[in-house]
């Protein structure tokens, strides 16, 4: 009887353990959106370990230094020698120029992340096609922001990508008009503690310049 019982037991027990090993094989693998994977390329998932950035925004209008926590939002501006200081939960009538400035800034420096990051777009699916400075072919994707909220409702990018998912180059389309309203490169990329950030953007005459200089990333 005592061998019977156990017996069954050990059945019991091999019946369970397949049945959870099978649950557990059949878990489909995500399937990851080209937004997704151009982010993954450039590193986000190191993204949750970030507590402070700081960086100067730099162009021949002049710069502007930041101090970024995103955990709690507080942010620094310095431009001119002015210095603002404010919370990106509580924005008012005095600090909502920089926050204007901010969202730009930190657009460029980061909009590999913001393409899963921002709400409510349009992304669409990647098709072949000449990149406008370079006039190599690449992958290209189109976002599009919806026509109300934000500080530039509307809008629309177009990023174009190596097959290895890293950005070399964009068009800005204010309002989603048809024409350019800007297009740059983006090169001069480094890895801080995994994250690759281009540090530099040039329009196709070389005669106009976008460039970061005193980047640090504190992670936790």
């Amino acid at each position: 009887m005592r061998y019977i019982t156990f017996l069954s037991l050990l059945l019991l027990f091999t019946s369970c353990k397949k049945g959870t090993d099978k649950t557990q094989t059949d878990q489909p693998e995500p399937i990851l959106t080209t937004a997704q994977i151009i982010a993954n390329a450039h590193g986000i998932e190191h993204w949750n370990k970030v507590s402070k950035i700081e960086f100067t925004f730099n162009t021949s209008r002049g710069a502007r230094s930041w101090s970024w926590e995103p955990k709690t939002q507080n942010v620094v501006m310095i431009s001119k020698g002015d210095t603002i200081a404010y919370n990106r939960t509580k924005v008012d009538s005095t600090s909502i120029g920089a926050d204007r400035a901010f969202i730009n800034d930190k657009y460029w420096f980061l909009a590999p992340y913001q393409l899963v990051w921002d709400k409510g777009t349009t992304i669409s699916e990647p098709k072949k096609e000449m990149a406008p400075i370079s006039n190599v072919e690449m992958n290209k994707i189109t976002l599009t922001y919806p026509n109300e909220g934000g500080y530039t409702p509307g809008d629309a990018y177009d990023f174009y990508f190596g097959d290895d998912f890293i950005i070399k180059e964009w068009i800005f389309r204010r309002g989603n008009s048809e024409e350019p309203s800007l297009m740059t490169t983006w090169e001069d990329y480094e890895d801080f503690h995994g994250m690759k950030i281009s540090k530099k953007h040039r329009n196709a005459k070389d005669d106009w310049t976008l460039y970061f200089t005193g980047i640090d990333i504190t992670v936790q």
